[in-house]
């Protein structure tokens, strides 16, 4: 599939319910070896509005995002937490262990990433000792906003334009990430949690795959017209599935948390 063309201003449409995940795994990370100066990664960072809460965390900690976007380490240096360095790279070659990291933090990245697993137990190898690999990822790929999609992308109108690869890697259950980490050296805390977000707007759930799951299909509808048409019939199919109440539309997430922090 297309590698996604990210949209910082799309992805930052619902920054606090794409933060709150990140607010939740950070909750869980103990006091880390070298703190207060300890040194952080966000490896996927975005347009730095994770780089931004793990600045409130850790205020004198030197923090470095990685992500292989560059309009959005432009937003995150100007918009997201502009005291942190920044650095383009691909998470999948990424090689941590010159930083000496306290923390290699990744908030909703790893799904786009091939054979994370590998990288995880790289990211633990390259930690201080006490020091923390913390991770979340999205676990919903089994829901109507994932698999519609599918279905939409195999039809005959859309199956030679879009073909049909998957449009993302894709994530483990969860007691893989807690054998991956166990297995690389790190005490494990693993766990999910399914947030039942309320968007409000017209077609919110088309806004927020827009922002993330969409990306890469919308790499290939050159065509306006085309792209329109996709739009329409896809924003139907998600209306249906998350039907509009009283006071916004229902939008179960399910997310998939790990903590590691090596012996």
């Amino acid at each position: 599939m297309t590698s996604p063309v990210w949209d910082p201003a799309q992805y930052l449409r619902f920054a606090d319910e794409r933060t709150r995940p990140l607010r939740d795994l950070l909750a869980r990370v103990p006091a880390l070896p070298n703190e207060p100066a300890a040194t952080v990664l966000d490896i996927g960072c975005g347009p730095g509005n994770s780089t931004a809460v793990l600045r409130e965390r850790w205020p004198r900690a030197r923090i470095t995002g990685v992500d292989n976007s560059a309009p959005m380490l432009e937003t995150a240096r100007t918009e997201g937490e502009p005291t942190a360095e920044y650095l383009l790279a691909d998470a999948r070659d990424y090689d941590p262990a010159p930083a000496g990291p306290d923390l290699i933090a990744s908030n909703a990245t790893l799904q786009w990433v091939d054979g994370h697993l590998a990288v995880l137990a790289r990211w633990a190898h390259a930690l201080k000792p006490g020091g923390v690999v913390a991770f979340q990822v999205p676990g919903n790929f089994d829901a109507p906003s994932h698999t519609l999609l599918a279905e939409l992308r195999r039809s005959p109108r859309w199956r030679d334009t879009l073909g049909t690869d998957a449009v993302r890697t894709g994530v483990h259950r969860p007691e893989r990430y807690l054998d991956a980490l166990a297995g690389a050296g790190c005490a494990v805390d693993v766990w999910e949690t399914t947030y039942s977000t309320l968007l409000p707007g017209p077609d919110p759930v088309l806004e927020w795959v827009k922002g993330t799951a969409l990306r890469p299909v919308l790499g290939r509808l050159t065509d306006p017209a085309d792209r329109a048409a996709f739009l329409a019939e896809y924003g139907r199919l998600l209306r249906e599935a998350y039907p509009a109440g009283p006071h916004g539309t229902v939008f179960p997430f399910r997310r998939i948390f790990a903590v590691g922090v090596k012996r």
